[in-house]
C-alpha cells in the first residue's frame, strides 16, 4: 500500500476518530487505526467494539491499494508537530510502515488488517431518519448534560431518541433532572425509539459542530448507524426500556414566575458558595415579583441570601433545589428569560424557555426538589 496525504488533513481526521479508542482495550489490535485504500480514498476506522467510527480522505496520489492497522498513539503524537506538508505512506508486505516527508522518515510496526474486528451491520432496519446536522447537534447538546452515571440503571446513561411520524423527542434524565427536546419538523419513516450511549453522543457532538449537511440515522434492534459527510458512526445501543418520562411531567403546576435567566443563574452560583458542600441545597422563596435565593452551611457558620426580581403573582412558596442541577439547566437553556412552574415544596418544578430559538422546537426541563427541613 502506498499513497500521499496532507499531514494536517490526516491529523484532523485521526483526532476525530481517535476519540473512540479506549484506554484499556480488550483486544490489542483496537489500539490501532485501520487504514484501507479503496480507489482514490483513504478509509480510516477506529473502534472499541461497542462504537466504530469511520472517516474518508480523498487522495490525489495513490500508487497501490491495500490495508493495514497502524498504531494510533505513535501516529497521532508524531503528527502533532508537523507543519502542513505532503506525507508519503508505505505499508510493506510484512506490515511494516514507513512514513516519509521532505526532511525525514520514520518507521513503525503495523498489524495485519485481517486481525481488525469487522464493523457490525444492520440486520433488519426498523426505521430511517434524516435531519440537518445542526438539529442533531442541538438535540445532543441540549440533553447530554442530564444523562446519568448509574451502573444499576444503564438505560439512564444515554439519550433517549423517541422518533415519531409527526414529531420526534430527545430525552435525558438522571432521576433528579429531566430534559425533553422536541422537534415538530423531524419525522421518522416509522415510529421507533432507542437509547444512544454517552460516548457516541459525545463523538457526534464533536463532529457535528463542523457540518451543515443532512445526517441519516438507521437502526435495528441492537445498533444504530449515523451517516455523515466523510464520516460514519456505528454504535451498539443501550439495551432496556426507557422509563415512561411523560408520566412524571406535572401538568398542573399553578404557580408561574418569569425571571431573567442569566440573573437567576449568576445569583444561584454566588449564593451556592455558602451552601453545604454535601447537599448543595439552596432555597428559593418566591413572593410577589421577587425571589429570595438563600443557602447556609451550619458546619462552618456561613450563610448568604440574594434577591432577584421576577414577574409573579400568586401564593408565597418556598422550595429547595440542588444548586448544581439548577445551574446546569439554566446554563443549557438559551432564552433570555425562563418561566418556572411550581406547585409546592414536594413536587417537581418545570423550567421552560420563554423565547423560542426555533419555531419547530420545544424544550422542557424538570427538576426534582430537595427537602428544606424545618
Amino acid at each position: 500500500m502506498k499513497f500521499i496525504v496532507s499531514s494536517s488533513e490526516l491529523l484532523s481526521h485521526l483526532q476525530s476518530v481517535g476519540r473512540v479508542i479506549g484506554n484499556k482495550n480488550t483486544m490489542p489490535v483496537l489500539d490501532n487505526f485501520l487504514f484501507r485504500i479503496e480507489g482514490n480514498q483513504l478509509n480510516i476506522t477506529a473502534s472499541d467494539l461497542e462504537t466504530t467510527l469511520d472517516t474518508v480522505i480523498n487522495l490525489d496520489s495513490v500508487d497501490e491499494a491495500g490495508a493495514v492497522a497502524v498504531p494510533a498513539k505513535f501516529l497521532i503524537e508524531s503528527l502533532r508537530d508537523f507543519a502542513e506538508q505532503p506525507l508519503t505512506f508505505v505499508a510493506n508486505a510484512n506490515n511494516s510502515i514507513e512514513i516519509s516527508w521532505a526532511g525525514g522518515r520514520f518507521n513503525i510496526p503495523g498489524t495485519p488488517a485481517e486481525d481488525y474486528p469487522a464493523k457490525p451491520s444492520l440486520d433488519n432496519v426498523l426505521t430511517t431518519l434524516s435531519l440537518p446536522a445542526n438539529v442533531l447537534l442541538d438535540a445532543i447538546s441540549r440533553t447530554l448534560y442530564a444523562t446519568a452515571d448509574d451502573e444499576l440503571r444503564p438505560v439512564m446513561n444515554g439519550i433517549f431518541f423517541d422518533l415519531g411520524e409527526t414529531t420526534s423527542s430527545f430525552v435525558a434524565s438522571d432521576a433528579h433532572k429531566l430534559v425533553s427536546y422536541t422537534r415538530s419538523d423531524i419525522k421518522a419513516d416509522k415510529a421507533a425509539n432507542f437509547i444512544l450511549p454517552k460516548k457516541p453522543a459525545n463523538l457526534l457532538k464533536n463532529i457535528l459542530g463542523k457540518m451543515t449537511d443532512t445526517i441519516t440515522v438507521e437502526l435495528d434492534a441492537k445498533n444504530a448507524v449515523f451517516t455523515l459527510p466523510n464520516y460514519s458512526l456505528t454504535c451498539r445501543l443501550v439495551e432496556g426500556t426507557y422509563p415512561a418520562y411523560r408520566s412524571v411531567i406535572p401538568k398542573d403546576n399553578p404557580f408561574k414566575l418569569t425571571v431573567d435567566r442569566i440573573d437567576l443563574m449568576n445569583c444561584v452560583r454566588r449564593v451556592a458558595v455558602f451552601s453545604n458542600q454535601a447537599s448543595n441545597l439552596i432555597k428559593l422563596k418566591v413572593t410577589e415579583n421577587e425571589i429570595v435565593v438563600s443557602a447556609q452551611d451550619l458546619d462552618f457558620s456561613v450563610s448568604a441570601y440574594e434577591r432577584v426580581s421576577c414577574q409573579y403573582s400568586g401564593d408565597e412558596i418556598e422550595i429547595g433545589f440542588k444548586s448544581t442541577f439548577l445551574t446546569d439547566i439554566l446554563n443549557n437553556l438559551t432564552s433570555s428569560n425562563v418561566m418556572i412552574e411550581l406547585a409546592d415544596a414536594n413536587r417537581a418544578g418545570l423550567i421552560l424557555p420563554v423565547e423560542k430559538g426555533d419555531e419547530n422546537e420545544d424544550i422542557l426541563t424538570l427538576l426534582m426538589p430537595m427537602m428544606i427541613g424545618v
